[in-house]
């Protein structure tokens, strides 16, 4: 599900703190064209509030969010697609 999409960038920010993450999620975002899906990983758990409020706030859709299992432990993936019109345009 999660790498089946060619369209699909992925972002890797496991290590950085908050408002790292946010702030490096919202320009993948803001840089990627309609319809493209941005999958973000981190390791910050403020996170696990921070992306979805980005998500919503950015006119983005939220496809999918979980917990991953093993190491590095504490790990988050979003799994989310671009909207035709942000709302910061």
């Amino acid at each position: 599900m999660w790498d089946e999409d060619p369209d699909c960038v992925d972002l890797d920010l496991s290590g950085l703190k908050c408002p790292l993450p946010v702030l490096r999620t919202r320009k993948a975002l803001r840089g990627l064209a309609a319809g493209r899906t941005l999958v973000v990983t981190c390791t910050d758990p403020l996170a696990a509030l921070d992306i979805p409020n980005l998500v919503r706030e950015e006119g983005a859709h939220l496809d999918a969010a979980e917990r991953l299992e093993g190491q590095p432990a504490g790990r988050l993936r979003f799994r989310i697609t671009v909207s035709a019109r942000p709302p910061h345009s």
